[in-house]
């Protein structure tokens, strides 16, 4: 039988995750004003290229993703700039949707830089190179994003490569159950098929050295839409002219015409 300490000791523990979960929910309203959009037009090209209704679309999903998630620094103190990034990469891949909410996610951890599979990011905790995660086990519900990298997916020198979109889409992916590269809440059901076929015939070009899509898209299946979904929202009108099937489907997906 358990000795009644180590219950104790489980019991604590369960109720301290299901706590924070829970506060990770709630905070005070949050308004987008007239220094966040100055922020987000300075910073976020996908928020300049929209007119006015699209701008208030956009601003609305961001106010309700922030009063849904709790953004918390590790190591670093937070700064609105991170707060509108971050919102920023959750609201982009679903700008098609209304009022979508991210239900599989309560908090998101900014580190300063990357960070290796312990989750440490000090210069003598090994090898670090991961950029973002989203959490499983008992990391479940978290995602973790390096600012470095954050903000390099922002940079105007950015070439089709954003991590925090990519770990959204990783969350999107996850919504159904299964991250598998197809998020099937999402793909209209008559893509499914011709979209796993496509998968695998652009990985076995990737491998053999004629395709432009980064190269990490082989790891697996989630890592290919991941990857590819970057490509669609960074530079749209080159994975279009390139990769005219996959931004059909991508296109179908996200509700989305980012190249239009």
């Amino acid at each position: 039988m358990m000795p009644y300490y180590i219950l104790a000791a489980a019991l604590i523990t369960a109720l301290y995750f299901i706590f924070k979960k829970r506060k990770s929910k709630q905070g005070t309203a949050v308004t987008i004003a007239g220094p966040q959009r100055k922020l987000l037009l300075d910073h976020v090209a996908f928020y300049q290229h929209l007119d006015q209704p699209g701008r208030n679309k956009f601003e609305s999903l961001i106010t309700l993703f922030l009063n849904d998630v709790r953004i918390e620094g590790v190591g670093i103190t937070i700064a609105p700039i991170d707060t509108l990034l971050i919102a920023s990469s959750a609201v982009i891949p679903v700008f098609g949707f209304d009022h979508w909410r991210y239900k599989n996610l309560g908090s998101v951890l900014l580190y300063p830089d990357t960070f290796n599979k312990d989750f440490q990011f000090e210069e003598e905790s090994g090898e670090r190179n991961i950029m973002g995660m989203v959490g499983t086990g008992f990391m479940n519900g978290q995602m973790i994003l390096s600012r470095s990298a954050l903000h390099q997916g922002f940079s105007v020198t950015t070439d089709k490569e954003n991590t925090a979109i990519h770990e959204f889409v990783h969350l999107l992916d996850k919504a159904d159950g299964a991250t598998d590269g197809i998020p099937e809440n999402l793909m209209p059901h008559q893509y499914i098929l011709p979209w796993v076929k496509m998968i695998h015939q652009e990985i076995s070009k990737i491998e053999q050295g004629k395709s432009d899509i980064n190269p990490y898209a082989i790891t697996n299946e989630a890592e290919f839409l991941a990857v590819v979904s970057e490509y669609f929202f960074e530079k749209p009108e080159q994975f279009k002219e390139k990769h005219p099937d996959l931004y059909q489907v991508l296109s179908a997906t996200f509700l989305q015409d980012p190249a239009g």
